[in-house]
């Protein structure tokens, strides 16, 4: 391992969306927001008019290259984009919001530009790739409000990803299509609409909510345990209900913002399905938890089903 960063430096709408992406990636020290301005737009000054010139919000990288690459950096960079749209970026629109990578030498220069041309010719857009290739040659900070945004203000972060509709859009221009359309072919509409739409299925017309055998839920998708029906009871609520996952590590919990409510998503972590919700008025005996979960989303297995079914370590369980 070495102590020496490098600078990566990227547009791409509001710099509050594109901190997190990067800063998740192992081998990022820092991820600053802040006012890229182009080589182009050079004056000699020190930029700190921001209303003055040819700058776009962006973020710069610190990175160590001995964990992650250049090339790992731009490839996080064009999955937070749409690398067709050179007015902005979704619901963010104009100049400050267009999409750039503002290279800091003719490495990365010509990084960028393969990477450009690839995804130019890999066949995934039927339009010209409209993200910009330019020389930095001023970074200026945003203040230390917007720093980290998304740890500091976790609910106005999340009112705005889901203003911007950003997240639904990136999902559908990246998504992987084969994959798609064997998830199409293998699941129901519901299944999928659940999964991957993050649907609800109707209360008391799905398959588990009054459920009396004993056995393991795992995800419809991937079939990684989820839950059992050890921690399962009757919340009155239409769903399966559950005090606790059999794994704490098989889920992941994101807070969602949608239909005017504040509340706890679940996903599986490794399918990143969308399983239901995570409320706090479960069995105060049993933690106070309740998983609120989509039938739709789960395969139930039996107790005796278990061993033929690969899952023989959870017999123990009941």
């Amino acid at each position: 391992m070495t102590n020496h960063y490098k600078t990566a430096t990227f547009a791409g709408g509001r710099f509050l969306y594109l901190v997190r992406p990067f800063i998740e990636l192992e081998g990022t020290k820092e991820v600053i927001s802040g006012y890229a301005y182009p080589a182009s737009d050079a004056d000699g000054g020190e930029h700190n008019d921001r209303h003055n010139g040819n700058y776009r919000e962006a973020v710069q990288i610190k990175y160590d290259p001995g964990i992650t690459s250049y090339n790992n950096l731009l490839h996080v960079f064009w999955h937070q984009i749409d690398p067709t749209d050179g007015g902005g970026q979704f619901n963010d629109r104009g100049q400050r919001y267009a999409p750039a990578v503002f290279y800091h030498n003719e490495e990365q220069k010509l990084q960028a530009g393969k990477t450009k041309r690839d995804l130019k010719n890999s066949g995934r857009f039927q339009t010209s790739i409209a993200v910009e290739i330019l020389q930095l040659e001023h970074f200026s900070y945003a203040s230390e409000f917007h720093q980290y945004f998304y740890k500091k203000h976790p609910f106005r972060y999340k009112l705005l990803v889901e203003r911007s509709k950003r997240e639904a859009a990136l999902k559908e221009i990246w998504k992987d299509t084969e994959k798609d359309r064997e998830l199409r072919k293998r699941l129901t509409t519901t299944q999928y609409n659940v999964t991957q739409l993050n649907k609800t299925e109707m209360p008391y017309e799905n398959e588990y909510w009054d459920n009396e055998r004993e056995g393991l839920y795992v995800d419809i998708v991937s079939g990684e345990p989820l839950f059992s029906t050890k921690d399962q009871y009757d919340a009155g609520c239409g769903w399966p209900s559950f005090t606790s996952p059999v794994n704490k590590n098989s889920i992941k919990e994101e807070m969602d913002v949608s239909h005017d409510m504040v509340r706890t998503e679940v996903r599986s972590r490794e399918a990143d399905s969308h399983l239901g919700h995570l409320f706090q008025d479960g069995p105060v005996k049993e933690g106070g938890l309740r998983y609120c979960i989509n039938s739709a989303a789960l395969r139930f297995i039996p107790v005796e089903k278990l061993e033929k079914e690969g899952y023989g370590e959870y017999k123990k369980f009941f």
